[in-house]
């Protein structure tokens, strides 16, 4: 039952912006617009990204945890 709530609430597709650089070992911040309002999770990335860039989350790893790419410019 929750697994059809978790689904429509993911943020995988969304599109947000970094807001806490994301290190080469480590996670960082993005704020991503989900429900109608915006939400930080953990990100996660196969490379450093910088603050302001615009990602797309392609997985969600946990309640609060993404893996991110940036979109391309």
């Amino acid at each position: 039952m929750s697994d059809t709530d978790n689904s429509s609430a993911s943020p995988v597709g969304a599109i947000g912006h970094i807001t806490v650089p994301i290190p080469q070992d480590g996670f960082g911040e993005v704020l991503v617009a989900v429900r109608g309002g915006s939400e930080a999770y953990a990100a996660w990335a196969e490379q450093p990204i910088g603050k302001h860039i615009r990602v797309l989350v392609t997985e969600c790893i946990s309640a609060r945890s993404v893996i991110v790419e940036p979109l391309p410019l």
